[in-house]
């Protein structure tokens, strides 16, 4: 449907889809995924054949030409991961997939997985054919119930037709891959708590003064690579490493994947090539602030990326920019806020979020994050003062310096952007003791506009504590001292009578 109700009859006619370029989706929402046969329609398995031809450098070298980064979070150039990994010492070797995610508001992985999951595997058996593995793991998010059932079937039927197993396509190369649940925890989807997970351990993150090419599972060279970058791999070993580089930028090449939610008129997967601004991102394909919102930021990268404001639209996503920016690419989760969204709120959610999902092992981040929150808090309740921002910029230091692993070293992007960038807002609820988005049930109290309130009653009867009186004819009042700030009447009302102040 278009933005007036009326059916498309193609993606073309679209504007959520006619811009995208689909690499890493090429098949989702086109094949059965639980099909083999539809997957090997859409030349299925022919990059793995193309590889299996090749010598592992030689798919290495097609690899470092596409420049292919990680799509993880980290943009590390796949291509040397893999060189390295090749290089290191040993007969055994480990190939790993990260379907682990963990981010508020991210589904790209999960879709992958669920619509296209032989494109996944092809890509891991591509790759431990590279680096010299016979032995994969599949690391699955324990609540993606769909994605883990398509992935077994997959896995299954890729066994059956010899695209997995003993001697893969007569070429005399083994190998056989299993899947592992992970049990939800936010840090394992990190490196080496991943690995740490899979071997049956605590999933706690390690010092990574060893690199895991060099000592990763169970102490043998491993690379892990996340759903999104092993799905583009069999792309790029079927029309070559040049034709995946002509997408994008010059440091961030082909497309990346998106999960668009939040205050926008279309939300969803979309994927577009590196480069693109924010500003056709939300507002071309997403159509902009959904009910004729203001926009007010973006938020990139997951729990642990940072906030863009509206002056900075019109910049190019792809890993190196975000990071200038104060923000991330992420794994790709990107929230789209409007001027209801107190950003010292965001800020505080995101971090209570982090704060619990730290595992505790080093001190920047176990108390850092906790002191960090304790601050937030008191600015949203009205008891900061003009002190605790200082302090809170020192923490963020300190935690981004010393902490053990990623999840501490950038759990401070959504305080530091926010700060950076909506400054006025953390000093309007410590000088004025006031929320200028309605947000903070501290700094703000609800009252009826007699003007605007037409009396029909809505507003009372929705309202769980009874503070909200009046009678037929004339306008109805809230009490404030019952009032428990819960925003039930302000959903409700249609004519635009209740107001936050």
């Amino acid at each position: 449907m278009d933005d007036d109700g009326q059916p498309h009859t193609d993606r073309s006619a679209n504007p959520f889809y006619a811009t995208q370029h689909k690499v890493a989706l090429r098949n989702t929402g086109i094949i059965d995924p639980a099909s083999l046969d539809d997957y090997l329609k859409r030349d299925g398995y022919k990059g793995l054949r193309k590889a299996l031809a090749l010598t592992p450098a030689q798919v290495i070298e097609e690899v470092r030409v596409s420049g292919l980064r990680g799509r993880g979070g980290a943009g590390f150039p796949t291509a040397v991961k893999w060189k390295s990994c090749s290089e290191a010492p040993g007969d055994v070797k480990y190939m790993l997939c990260n379907g682990d995610e963990g981010d508020p508001g991210a589904f790209m992985d999960r879709s992958i997985m669920e619509g296209d999951p032989h494109t996944v595997l092809e890509g891991l058996v591509i790759g431990a054919y590279a680096i010299g593995a016979h032995q994969g793991f599949l690391y699955i998010r324990d609540e993606y119930d769909l994605a883990l059932a398509h992935m077994k079937t997959a896995i299954e039927d890729a066994r059956a037709h010899g695209f997995l197993g003993k001697n893969i396509q007569n070429s005399g190369f083994d190998f056989d891959c299993e899947i592992v649940r992970g049990g939800g925890a936010f840090v394992c989807g990190e490196s080496s708590a991943l690995m740490t997970s899979i071997e049956g351990k605590v999933g706690e993150p390690r010092v990574k003064y060893i690199r895991s090419v060099e000592k990763g599972l169970f102490e043998k060279p491993t690379v892990l690579n996340n759903v999104e970058t092993l799905a583009n791999i069999p792309y790029i070993l079927l029309n070559g490493g040049e034709k995946f580089a002509e997408l994008g930028t010059d440091s961030s090449k082909g497309t990346k994947v998106f999960s668009l939610v939040g205050k926008v008129q279309r939300t969803g997967l979309v994927e577009v090539p590196m480069g693109v601004t924010l500003r056709h991102l939300i507002f071309d394909i997403g159509g902009g602030v959904k009910d004729g919102g203001k926009f007010k930021g973006v938020q990139t990268g997951g729990p642990s990326g940072g906030c863009i404001p509206e002056k900075m639209l019109d910049l190019e996503i792809d890993f190196d920019s975000l990071k200038e920016s104060g923000s991330m690419m992420g794994s790709g989760g990107m929230i789209v806020m409007d001027d209801t969204t107190c950003m010292v709120e965001l800020a505080r959610y995101y971090l209570n979020f982090l704060a619990g999902e730290s595992c505790g092992k080093c001190t920047p981040c176990r108390e850092g994050l906790r002191c960090m929150l304790d601050i937030l808090t008191r600015i949203t309740e009205g008891r900061g003062t003009m002190d605790d921002l200082d302090l809170l910029e020192d923490l963020a230091y300190t935690a981004k310096e010393a902490s053990l692993c990623e999840l501490g070293r950038t759990a401070a992007n959504p305080v530091m952007s926010t700060l950076r960038y909506f400054r006025d807002e953390y000093e309007a609820h410590i000088k004025d003791k006031r929320c200028p988005a309605g947000v903070c049930t501290a700094l703000i109290r609800y009252r009826i506009d007699p003007d605007a309130c037409k009396s029909c009653g809505l507003c009372g009867k929705e309202c769980p504590a009874a503070a909200i009186s009046g009678v037929s004819g004339s306008p109805f009042s809230i009490d404030p001292d019952a009032c428990i700030k819960c925003g039930n009447c302000r959903n409700v009302c249609k004519f635009s009578a209740i107001i936050v102040e």
